[in-house]
């Protein structure tokens, strides 16, 4: 059974990982409109990703006996000067659902909710995946610079882009 402070907290996330499929989606608009097929369905993806993990929570909520909540989400920003300030803000909001996740772990050792802390796990994982991909992102679109034949190939390129991190790789 979840304390009323846990199933509030992840209440809490539930609508961060709403927000996340969200501002995903609204970039994934942004970049099809602009003609980055590539980016565009690459968002589109992560989109999907994130409301996945709204619905893992959720169902683990209502599984220890809480109620998941749906609420009203902050509409996110639309439009962008560019490509590389959309990422630089996809990574700004990636480090936020580190913090937001780190939070809820901190609760869940607090309140001594182990089955919680286990839980949580996978997001910690998760996150440290989700940013080191934003950050390698990042560091490609740094190198591009102002080249229109290496957004091109970027473009082409960020369908495949897959990062693993010391987190997800298996011991030997």
């Amino acid at each position: 059974m979840l304390s009323k402070k846990i199933e509030k907290a992840l209440n809490d996330q539930i609508r961060v990982e709403a927000e996340s499929s969200q501002i995903y989606l609204a970039m994934a608009c942004w970049a099809e409109v602009k003609g980055l097929e590539g980016v565009a369905g690459f968002m589109y993806s992560q989109s999907d990703e994130e409301r996945a993990h709204m619905l893992k929570l959720v169902r683990y909520v209502n599984e220890r006996g809480g109620h998941a909540h749906v609420s009203a989400l902050k509409a996110p920003n639309v439009t962008f000067k560019s490509f590389k300030e959309m990422f630089e803000k996809l990574f700004e909001h990636e480090v936020f659902v580190s913090e937001s996740i780190n939070e809820l772990v901190h609760i869940a050792l607090q309140e001594k909710d182990y089955s919680t802390h286990n839980f949580l796990q996978w997001y910690v994982a998760e996150q440290i995946e989700e940013e080191a991909m934003a950050r390698t992102i990042l560091d490609k679109i740094n190198m591009i610079g102002n080249d229109k034949g290496g957004l091109y190939l970027f473009d082409r390129d960020i369908q495949q882009l897959t990062i693993s991190t010391a987190a997800s790789e298996s011991p030997e």
